[in-house]
């Protein structure tokens, strides 16, 4: 329940209402896009898939199509978790906002990183900084001076605004706070924006380099508009084979069940793939899967802003999108697994049969939080 899978290895017949049926759930089939997005009437017309879209490029695809008897389950497509567009408000005008703030926010950061930290504690071990509050400020600066009736969620700040409004920016000011604490170069600034429940536009402004030699790269995406590095349009590698796949994951500050069921699966891929690494900073593992770096990404316990930005990117690159025990994900869950969408099956066939457990145990992975009054489209 509340999977979209669509596949096919080559030429098999779809009845017209299972086509209308995967429409109506938002969902996309594989290489699909603006430049061959033709292939897709021909589909809803004739009710066929191509032997391209299981290949391995965007490659146009043969005239003459082969049949087969039956339906088989090749490449599994999950259903886009992204909005349906920006809403009243165009993708040009919302992404060049999303993105001065989430500049305006690292250039305070980038003006602290090589001085001296005021730290303070959350938790025992869960540290924030002047610095993430700062951020945090010259980023609501930007937001309110552009759109004053905008609901907004911040780390650090919480709920302010408007929610009445269809749009919830989630801000993350500074996205791995204990790396920047110690110039470990593995922190971001992390802004995303929901309409009306779903990601529509998002910048993530990752800090690379390191003492001496800090730089700065800048992630965009719109909700149906493609994702980008530094204007460079970006898309999630094509390993298909765990054996050959390098993965991210990440713990949180109690250790609990599902922090101990992640580090079970953090042995498990480690065994079986060519590594498991844990950055700490979740804004920048996705985007590391959006540029094809690294296949997969998850890890449990996340919040709004730290997913909410990445998680649009990591689609608009042609990866995939769930909950860690393979439903449909919403900003608001408290699980997510992202990958390069070919190999997002083969995550799920370790990492849900543990997330199911910790179910089992009574585990709570109901809706983290979503404001009072906020309509979704979920």
């Amino acid at each position: 329940m509340g999977r979209c899978l669509i596949t096919s290895p080559g030429f098999c017949p779809l009845p017209m209402n299972s086509l209308q049926s995967l429409n109506d759930q938002n969902c996309s089939f594989p290489y699909i896009n603006g430049r061959n997005s033709h292939l897709l009437k021909t589909l809803q017309n004739g009710g066929l898939c191509w032997r391209s879209l299981t290949s391995k490029s965007n490659a146009m695809p043969s005239a003459t199509p082969s049949l087969c008897t039956k339906a088989v389950l090749s490449q599994t497509q999950f259903c886009r978790i992204g909005a349906q567009s920006t809403g009243p408000i165009p993708a040009d005008q919302l992404i060049e906002v999303v993105e001065r703030a989430a500049k305006t926010g690292a250039e305070v950061v980038m003006d602290a990183v090589n001085k001296p930290r005021n730290i303070t504690y959350k938790g025992l071990t869960d540290l924030v900084t002047d610095t993430d509050k700062m951020s945090e400020a010259a980023i609501l600066e930007v937001v309110r001076g552009n759109f004053k009736d905008h609901l907004i969620l911040g780390e650090e700040g919480g709920l302010i605004g408007e929610t009445s409004s269809d749009y919830l920016w989630c801000i993350d000011p500074l996205d791995g706070t204990t790396n920047f604490a110690h110039c470990y170069p593995s922190f971001a600034v992390s802004v995303g924006v929901l309409f009306r429940g779903k990601p529509a536009a998002a910048a993530v402004v990752e800090f690379v380099g390191g003492p001496f030699c800090w730089d700065a790269r800048t992630f965009t995406a719109t909700a149906g508009g493609g994702a980008f590095c530094e204007g460079q349009i970006i898309h999630a590698s094509q390993t298909d084979e765990v054996e050959r796949s390098l993965l991210v994951t990440g713990f949180g500050y109690e250790h609990d069940d599902a922090w101990a069921a992640n580090m079970e699966l953090f042995k498990e891929f480690t065994d079986i793939s060519r590594g498991v690494r844990r950055l700490g900073a979740a804004a920048v593992d996705m985007c590391h899967v959006a540029l094809g770096i690294v296949e997969g990404y998850w890890e449990y316990r996340l919040k709004p802003w730290d997913m909410a930005a990445g998680v649009l990117i990591v689609e608009e690159a042609g990866g995939a999108v769930t909950r860690m025990d393979g439903e449909i994900f919403c900003v608001f869950d408290r699980s997510v697994l992202v990958s390069n969408n070919v190999l997002h099956s083969k995550l799920l066939e370790r990492i849900a049969p543990a997330t199911e457990k910790l179910k089992g145990k009574g585990i709570d992975f109901s809706l983290w939080f979503k404001p009072d009054n906020y309509a979704t489209d979920f």
